[in-house]
């Protein structure tokens, strides 16, 4: 079983669940912190002490306070950590439950494991953890995981990319067409367009373009 974890969790009542998981499965080298970047120092001390952690379990949503941070949520920490170590196994336990949100988390993050808090949050990280530490296989969990196989999830292409980054220049949907002529990125269509940017804002569930580019920005697509 994994020998040495780290914990980042903000929430006390959290926080003390995941503590009892580790205990139940008999792992008693663990630390936790409240603060992504203190989480990360230790994980970085771990590494020069030579005494690395072997797994990290991350909230991802993290309450601002009086305390200046320069890491604001679980999803950089991971990549941040990831980044330090390579090899290190992670849970993201998180109760967002947007498949777009959770397939980012493994596409662009590196998570091992997701893990939804809720109703069977403790069963499912105990299961997370003995999968992380005996395979090389991912977790999800069921209530998601579901929802990540469905098949009428829309799938972001080049173009949609394309779209987003001419977005987050500033440019205005109605010049799009015009510039993409011009770059020789077809389709290039003013309808094409309108409906790609529409299924975005849809998908995405955001209220506008600004906040659509916001969105895709803290996910790491652009």
């Amino acid at each position: 079983m994994f020998k040495k974890v780290i914990i980042a969790e903000d929430l006390d009542a959290m926080n003390l669940g995941i503590q009892q998981v580790l205990k139940d499965l008999n792992i008693e080298n663990f630390q936790h912190s409240k603060y992504c970047d203190e989480a990360l120092l230790k994980v970085r001390k771990a590494i020069q002490d030579n005494e690395p952690y072997d797994l990290l379990i991350s909230d991802l949503s993290f309450k601002t306070d009086h305390r200046e941070v320069k890491i604001a949520n679980g999803d950089e920490l991971v990549q941040k950590v990831r980044e330090l170590q390579p090899n290190i196994k992670i849970i993201a336990y998180s109760v967002e439950d947007k498949s777009y949100r959770i397939k980012s988390l493994f596409d662009n993050a590196g998570v091992d494991a997701f893990v939804l808090k809720g109703l069977n949050s403790i069963e499912d990280l105990k299961k997370a953890i003995h999968l992380l530490y005996t395979s090389d296989e991912t977790f999800i969990s069921p209530e998601v995981a579901s929802a990540l196989q469905e098949k009428n999830n829309y799938e972001i292409d080049d173009l949609d990319i394309n779209i987003l980054k001419q977005l987050s220049l500033g440019i205005l949907q109605d010049d799009i067409p015009k510039i993409f002529k011009k770059l020789g990125i077809t389709p290039n269509s003013k309808s094409t367009i309108e409906k790609r940017i529409a299924k975005l804002k849809d998908f995405f569930k955001a209220n506008n373009t600004i906040h659509l580019v916001s969105i895709t920005k803290d996910m790491g697509i652009i």
